[in-house]
């Protein structure tokens, strides 16, 4: 069926249908571009969501575990899944929308050109059949004057009172209306013959030659919705493997996610070191040294502002200078000042150099991480140097090439930062050395000095030390000078062999022992609460029940002890070491 035939009389009908498909066709791709719009638009905002959530640098030591590495695969997924997002949009605009905008512009003008072609057949018909009624009319009237010209004629010949010459008059009229009748009726066929053949090939041929073009326009602009509807589906339909990838990435990413693995990463990443705290032991009242019992509790008056509460170990930026301790030292102020610039030496991260601020273990894993970083670099610095040596002996072995001194600075600076990076090594490597090697000894307060001594030691309240067969004796010099780790020495891990300090006198040392242990209690510097209980199982330690409020006298040294002061001991005051990391401190502002 085809329209020439079958609508061979509805050319307006026709023309309003073709117009509103190339419309419906137009509507098709603004619905296609408005779904590019809207695939870019959500591509972006994956992608912005993707930036949103990437780890920030803060987080990045939580990295190891298996859910946030899982989450980082997720989120690389999702970015992979918005850039086939983008290539749908793409796609869609360069094979759809750009393709219905042209496919339209053609069917608009095809569709021009025809009906300008059936508008000028209708009119030619129409101009036809307009001659054909006026040469009708023409006609009609011709014969209507001939009849009354011939009927004047027949009556003036009856007429015998009319002359001849006024009977010939009407003769010759009658002759000339019977002539332009014949003329009118002669025109009149013409014009009729032309336009029935005009006719019958306007509505035969030409007229169903145009309403064929516009089926064929329809038709185009029909076909081209159905390739236009599938290319829309094709450009789909092409990513979604990569789709499906990109989900079974984030399925992937789900099922690498290990609990357990988490579950021992978190011991390994926090764990201290330190034992968990002893039974607290039974303190006899009856028992007590009444001498101490006349010492009055002292407490510090001083207002809490600003203060700043912390959990374990103080902050660096917190830490001030001991005021019980160091007035051993007070004759000698350049020792004061190595030891207090050793005591501060900071890393860049805020922590100390050693990390001996630091839990053991994590210390550890600290200074492990600080060496293979120092070691890639010693390997990427050689690397340089064996490159610009090589480039000096070609310059020496060619001068046309280079001048061999050129690279001589360089090499220069290159030999002195490597050798900065190995020295730097070396340091951490002693520093690793030094804390596997009291991993044991950092959960008794007293273990170095014991170790270093020989012999296991007392310390009685008066200052004097007591072997094992109960005779007082002053410490030797070596207690003050290697031990790391004992808070009766009064010095953290920091200050092991102070500069300068030599072996001293047996009198010096008994009046250092004397001055520290002076009858005079140390002025407080804050106070701490007992997150836990602790049971001192080692000399110069006190124990502490959980909750417990305690005096702060003296700060974390990087040992991992705090000396704290009890106010409401059975002799009016109690001073002794507890786990840093078993106490929330807050300093006086």
């Amino acid at each position: 069926m085809n329209w020439g035939t079958e609508l061979w009389d509805q050319y307006d009908n026709l023309a309003s249908h073709t117009q509103r498909g190339i419309e419906f066709l137009d509507k098709y791709g603004n619905f296609v571009r408005d779904r590019c719009t809207i695939e870019q638009e959500y591509a972006a905002k994956l992608r912005r969501l993707v930036k949103n959530y990437q780890p920030k640098k803060k987080e990045e030591d939580d990295n190891e575990f298996t859910s946030y590495q899982a989450f980082k695969n997720v989120l690389k997924e999702i970015g992979d899944l918005a850039g086939q997002r983008e290539v749908v949009a793409e796609s869609l605009q360069i094979q759809v929308s750009n393709a219905i905008t042209l496919l339209s512009k053609n069917l608009r003008e095809e569709r021009k050109k025809t009906l300008t072609e059936g508008s000028n057949l209708t009119q030619n018909l129409t101009a036809q059949v307009l001659a054909l009624d006026r040469a009708k009319k023409n006609y009609e009237k011709a014969y209507r004057d001939s009849e009354k010209a011939l009927e004047n004629y027949q009556r003036a010949d009856a007429d015998l009172n009319l002359s001849r010459a006024e009977v010939e008059k009407q003769r010759h009229n009658m002759t000339i209306k019977s002539q332009q009748s014949d003329d009118a009726k002669n025109e009149y066929a013409n014009q009729l013959q032309k336009t029935n053949k005009l006719q019958q090939q306007h509505y035969e041929s030409a007229l169903p030659d145009v309403f064929n073009r516009l089926q064929e326009i329809d038709e185009k602009r029909t076909r081209g919705l159905k390739e236009f509807i599938k290319g829309a589906a094709d450009a789909e339909s092409s990513v979604a493997p990569i789709i499906a990838r990109c989900l079974e990435g984030v399925v992937i990413a789900a099922e690498s996610i290990d609990e357990k693995e988490d579950s021992h990463k978190a011991v390994e990443k926090y764990q201290s070191g330190f034992l968990p705290p002893g039974d607290i032991p039974f303190e006899d009242l009856s028992k007590m040294d009444p001498d101490l019992s006349n010492h009055s509790q002292y407490h510090s008056a001083t207002n809490v502002n600003n203060h700043m509460t912390h959990r374990g170990t103080i902050g660096a930026n917190k830490l001030k200078k001991r005021t019980g301790i160091f007035g051993i030292f007070s004759s000698n102020k350049k020792l004061l000042e190595a030891c207090i610039t050793v005591k501060n030496t900071l890393s860049t991260d805020g922590m100390k150099e050693d990390y001996s601020d630091l839990p053991p273990n994590q210390r550890r894993k600290k200074l492990t991480s600080k060496i293979n970083e120092l070691k890639h670099k010693i390997v990427q610095e050689t690397a340089a140097h064996d490159g610009l040596m090589k480039m000096k002996s070609v310059y020496e072995a060619n001068s046309l090439l280079g001048d061999p001194m050129s690279v001589e600075g360089q090499l220069n600076e290159s030999a002195h930062k490597l050798e900065k990076l190995k020295v730097e090594l070396r340091k951490y490597q002693q520093y690793l050395e030094q804390a596997n090697s009291v991993q044991i000894a950092q959960h008794s307060p007293q273990s170095h000095r014991n170790l270093q001594n020989g012999q296991r030691m007392s310390r009685h309240s008066n200052g004097s030390g007591e072997n094992e067969d109960g005779d007082d004796q002053p410490d030797d010099a070596g207690s003050l000078s290697s031990s790391s780790a004992s808070p009766e020495s009064g010095l953290g891990t920091s200050h092991t062999s102070l500069p300068g300090s030599g072996q001293g006198s047996a009198n010096d040392q008994v009046m250092n022992e004397d001055m520290y242990y002076e009858a005079e209690p140390l002025q407080a510097l804050g106070t701490c609460k007992a997150l836990y209980p602790f049971d001192a199982t080692s000399e110069g330690s006190i124990p502490m029940s959980e909750n417990e409020e305690l005096q702060v006298i003296e700060l974390d040294q990087g040992d991992g002890w705090t000396r704290v002061r009890r106010c409401t001991g059975p002799n009016g005051w109690e001073e002794g070491f507890v786990p840093t990391s078993y106490i929330e401190s807050t300093l006086y502002a």
